[in-house]
């Protein structure tokens, strides 16, 4: 089974500095139908101006993950960290019993554009912790997150792999799956095919999908550009 949730369905806030597109139910966006997907929360899709970011603000229990597509974006926060999280970096915060950040565009120039992901946390009340990786010119089907943080992964604290799908045009990408887990599809850049069982549809960016219920998953890149993440969850 296959449920799409069309991009241009999507929340969105729209500030000076904002523009960003809420895939579920995000701040003031609220929306019974699609407020999370077992355990992912959030994917929100923002375009931050130059110069423009979000100030110091407070999180707690939840694993959050932020994937750049374009531009830089500079991270603080109270556990002591800076940095600066650029296309094809992974930074994981695990908020646990309490962290402020903030995350600024340094650009006086150039927009940034950003995937931020909320997973929930298995358990409360963990020590929080930050951690950020290199994915260096990935291709194919890559491991950015994992409970066990194996293969160069980050650690999330949830039975979830997080994977980067670059299957290249008219490459595919064959997922065999527990029919009791399931499977989000978020388009990052590009087009895919999406297989599952015997459904066929066609995504573009900003295109989300949810598909449960099935044995083998099968993604096809239309352009050399397609990008995707993909959210197998408990």
């Amino acid at each position: 089974m296959i449920t799409l949730r069309p991009a241009l369905q999507r929340g969105r806030t729209k500030l000076s500095w904002l523009d960003g597109r809420h895939t579920f139910s995000f701040g003031d966006y609220v929306d019974p139908v699609h407020h999370r997907f077992r355990a992912l929360r959030v994917i929100n899709e923002d375009r931050v101006a130059p110069g423009g970011g979000f100030d110091t603000h407070a999180h707690r229990d939840m694993e959050i993950l932020t994937w750049v597509l374009e531009g830089a974006l500079a991270h603080q926060d109270s556990l002591g960290n800076g940095s600066t999280i650029r296309p094809g970096e992974l930074q994981r915060m695990t908020a646990g019993t309490g962290v402020t950040h903030s995350e600024k565009n340094p650009s006086k120039t150039e927009p940034v554009r950003l995937l931020q992901i909320w997973i929930m946390p298995d358990q409360h009340g963990l020590k929080p912790d930050y951690e950020q990786r290199e994915f260096p010119d990935a291709k194919g089907m890559v491991l950015l997150a994992a409970r066990d943080g194996r293969d160069g992964a980050v650690t999330i604290h949830q039975d979830a792999n997080v994977w980067l799908a670059r299957p290249g045009d008219g490459g595919s990408i064959d997922m065999l799956m527990d029919p009791s887990r399931g499977l989000w599809v978020q388009v990052a850049r590009g087009a895919f095919e999406l297989r599952a069982g015997k459904k066929v549809i066609q995504l573009v960016a900003g295109d989300g999908a949810a598909v449960e219920a099935v044995e083998s998953v099968r993604l096809t890149g239309r352009g050399a550009t397609a990008e995707a993440l993909l959210f197998d969850l408990a």
